[in-house]
């Protein structure tokens, strides 16, 4: 019988989000495609270092070796290298022992056109356009930044952070906020409190995490899910309603009011931590491995183009 990715948490992967590439991404642009070609057939054997996922990716495979007769994640490399390139991916794979067996090369041509193919729940990368693209293509995505030098994954315990607004929720009350101010923002929140927001990108992401919680103890949970958003009192309400609707329990949510997120996801200890906002992914990648969730074309819908280190929604603050 075909084999089924349905039931299964589906990752799809850059080869440099899942490993060190940056020097040979410099080759490549700095000198052209066939000196990167020259430089990774002539270094397919060397060994490759960790890249920002590489934590995040292990910990999810070992969830396959808890239920002996269920495997719960499967991880496919989607790269836009050629086969012959992609070789040395495949070596280091090897190399550090990851249960990993797909792959989808697309010699320079785009990536997202094979994202539903593979079922894949949420693709990570270093390259911008292809996770717009894969925004676009309504697939869970993000630009991963560089992960903290000293950053020390923690051990038997999967911990993934979200923000709220844009990315597990729909924008739409940060685009009333946006356009009409906070004032607008805080009564509409108050006015709908208690009506479930949409989904937003990374929806389906956090279900597929939860049921995976929901094969488990809650005492022996391998999987530790937080919420880590700028909102604060009264608009906390519309969030806590919006998971009682989606039957999701999250384990921790900081409702940080404008304090700064970092100190909190370090003391988290994030495995990843997914955020709409550049200014906010930036200073969270210094403590832990971080990632960028675009908005669908690229701007926040109603044609407000979202820049760095731009307000978001706070019940008394905007972020910073």
């Amino acid at each position: 019988m075909p084999y089924d990715l349905s039931d299964k948490l589906v990752i799809g992967i850059s080869s440099r989000a899942l490993f060190d590439l940056e020097a040979e991404n410099a080759i490549y642009a700095e000198k052209g495609v066939e000196a990167y070609s020259d430089y990774q057939r002539a270094h397919e054997n060397d060994a490759l270092e960790p890249g920002t996922a590489f934590p995040l990716v292990k910990a999810l495979l070992s969830l396959n070796e808890l239920i002996p007769e269920r495997r719960l994640v499967e991880v496919v490399v989607i790269s836009r290298n050629t086969p012959d390139t992609g070789l040395r991916a495949f070596n280091a794979i090897a190399a550090h022992k990851l249960d990993i067996s797909r792959a989808a090369f697309t010699g320079g041509g785009p990536t997202a056109p094979y994202l539903k193919a593979f079922k894949i729940d949420l693709f990570l990368s270093r390259d911008t356009g292809d996770v717009q693209e894969a925004i676009d293509a309504g697939v869970a995505a993000a630009q991963l930044y560089t992960a903290p030098a000293e950053y020390s994954a923690p051990e038997n315990q999967i911990r993934i952070a979200f923000d709220g607004d844009a990315v597990l929720f729909s924008p739409e009350s940060e685009r009333i906020f946006a356009e009409k101010g906070l004032e607008a923002f805080a009564k509409h929140e108050q006015r709908h409190r208690k009506k479930a927001m949409k989904e937003g990108p990374f929806a389906k992401l956090l279900l597929a995490l939860s049921e995976i919680q929901k094969q488990f103890p809650p005492t022996e949970c391998p999987v530790r899910i937080a919420i880590v958003t700028a909102r604060n009192s009264p608009a906390h309400q519309r969030v806590i309603h919006t998971l009682r609707t989606w039957n999701v329990n999250v384990d921790e949510a900081f409702f940080l009011g404008g304090l700064k997120k970092a100190e909190v996801l370090q003391a988290f200890g994030a495995h990843m931590f997914f955020d709409d906002q550049e200014g906010h992914v930036e200073t969270a990648s210094v403590v832990v491995p971080s990632g960028r969730v675009p908005y669908k074309g690229g701007q926040l819908a109603g044609g407000t183009r979202k820049t760095a280190g731009a307000s978001k929604p706070a019940a008394r603050a905007a972020k910073r």
